[in-house]
């Protein structure tokens, strides 16, 4: 008799495990939590009903929490992070009978490319010759333009093909590298002006 009682309690426990678990499983399938750089979004499809979702950072501390409801269409509940430091974060959504955590990491949206800026160094080798060297060269192709600094007059004019980057020296015949300035232009449109003083 104590036999089968302990397995029906064991029954009894493993069930109401089950019942948990599948509860879980219930909350899981009725809701998501993406991330897209520093922008969370929470979705809880319709079934949830009253809800509460709290956001963690990655040490735990509880960033803000707010009770929803969701009525007869999913509900799309937007977390904008941009002034938090990138990382993992947690977002608990809690109901009556279920509890599911998420987690989610946030990164910042990389720099478009043509708004980086042009890579670019000028150096004087000696009283009449400069050294220009560009680097990280998406597309090959940089006009060079060399000027007079008082009066913008073009000294010289040049057409780079090299791709990913290059290194050339300039002699300036008769003329110090701190009367002229260099101007840059990528195949991106970004533009840099190097002075030697």
């Amino acid at each position: 008799m104590k036999t089968l009682f302990t397995l029906a309690l064991a029954g009894a426990l493993s069930f109401s495990s089950l019942a948990v678990s599948a509860a879980d499983d219930d909350l899981m399938a009725l809701s998501n939590v993406k991330a897209k750089f520093k922008k969370v979004n929470v979705l809880l499809k319709e079934g949830v009903g009253e809800a509460k979702i709290a956001l963690y950072d990655n040490t735990g501390r509880k960033l803000h929490q707010r009770k929803v409801k969701v009525g007869d269409s999913d509900l799309i509940v937007p977390y904008n992070l941009t002034d938090l430091p990138c990382g993992e974060y947690k977002v608990r959504i809690t109901t009556e009978d279920e509890q599911v955590d998420y987690t989610v990491a946030t990164f910042d949206k990389p720099i478009p490319k043509n708004e980086l800026p042009l890579m670019a160094y000028g150096k004087i080798i000696d009283d009449q010759t400069v050294n220009l060297t560009v680097v990280g060269l998406d597309e090959p192709g940089v006009g060079v333009e060399i000027r007079y600094a008082e009066t913008n007059k073009l000294l010289h004019q040049d057409q780079i093909e090299q791709p990913e980057g290059f290194r050339k020296n300039y002699r300036l015949n008769g003329v110090s590298p701190e009367d002229v300035y260099i101007n840059v232009t990528d195949a991106l449109g970004r533009t840099k002006t190097i002075h030697f003083e």
